[in-house]
């Protein structure tokens, strides 16, 4: 009984590691994930075999002899080894499963994209001739003009993208060109922006509207006031975007559902198989994104 029940708890633990506890350290390197592995199926054997060979002795009432214990070493080798193949057919069942379950989102995804699209189809007509009706009254103001063009703008490229799972960074920078246009007609000179990015990272792709999301989160989230203007800082940074901001924290109620940057991280890493990095020390808000 003692041996069944020792190989039992020797099975149970080894499959448990190297089926289901993997998923703790999936995200580390394949040689740290390997080496993590190994180390703990050795802690686990050679733990449960010497844990065995000192209840035996404790029940029986007499020790084992060294022929014995090499025995016993040798039958628990082989039930790890039988168990380890186990664990890897498992392994291998449970990740197809999650690709399985993965792909059947993504499809609900796509349909659920095409049926916006489809919505979408039946109002640009009726806004963008709005905006031009709208343009043709204000036409003597600059500013009013320069507005409603920029607005027109942000709707088409937003339209256009919709199909698109990723833009490139000399786009997406073109749309918050734009958006910074709107924003700055409501806050003047209470908001400031800089621009920092090598030429050699514009034809790198990131999800559409990106960069425009992570602005305007500085805004919603931020006072802006004459005492205290927002500045926001886009620049690269090797292989990555960062966009940064001190962190003033608005006292009014601010509507937000709070998914943004999740939602972003998601995206991200259907598409690219990366996560974005997010940071506040120092007081300083930062997102950085990669571009690899």
């Amino acid at each position: 009984m003692i041996r069944v029940l020792f190989i039992f708890i020797l099975s149970f633990l080894i499959l448990q590691l190297n089926a289901n506890w993997k998923n703790k350290y999936a995200g580390y390197s394949i040689i740290l994930r390997s080496s993590i592995t190994i180390v703990l199926n050795a802690i686990v054997f050679l733990g449960i075999v010497q844990l065995f060979i000192n209840v035996y002795s404790l029940f029986v009432g007499e020790s084992l002899s060294e022929p014995e214990k090499g025995l016993i070493y040798f039958i628990y080798f082989v039930v790890l080894l039988i168990t380890l193949f186990i664990a890897r057919i498992l392994r291998y069942q449970i990740l197809h499963q999650e690709d399985l379950l993965e792909n059947e989102r993504l499809k609900q995804q796509n349909l659920q994209k095409e049926l916006t699209a489809l919505k979408n189809q039946i109002n640009p007509h009726f806004l963008f001739n709005s905006l031009n009706s709208l343009n043709s009254i204000i036409r003597d103001n600059k500013e009013a003009t320069t507005f409603v063009n920029k607005l027109s703008f942000m709707y088409r490229y937003i339209l256009q993208s919709g199909d698109k799972d990723l833009v490139s960074l000399k786009e997406e920078l073109k749309f918050l060109d734009s958006y910074i246009h709107l924003i700055k007609t409501r806050y003047r000179d209470r908001f400031m922006i800089e621009i920092a990015i090598e030429d050699m990272h514009l034809q790198k792709e990131v999800p559409p509207l990106a960069l425009q999301l992570l602005v305007e989160n500085a805004v919603k989230h931020n006072e802006i006031s004459e005492d205290n203007p927002l500045k926001v800082k886009v620049f690269s940074e090797g292989e990555t975007i960062c966009i940064e901001n001190i962190i003033r924290p608005r006292t009014s109620f601010v509507d937000s559902t709070g998914n943004g940057l999740m939602n972003l991280d998601k995206r991200y890493f259907l598409l690219k198989k990366q996560h974005i990095s997010i940071s506040n020390a120092n007081n300083a808000f930062r997102v950085t994104l990669p571009l690899s």
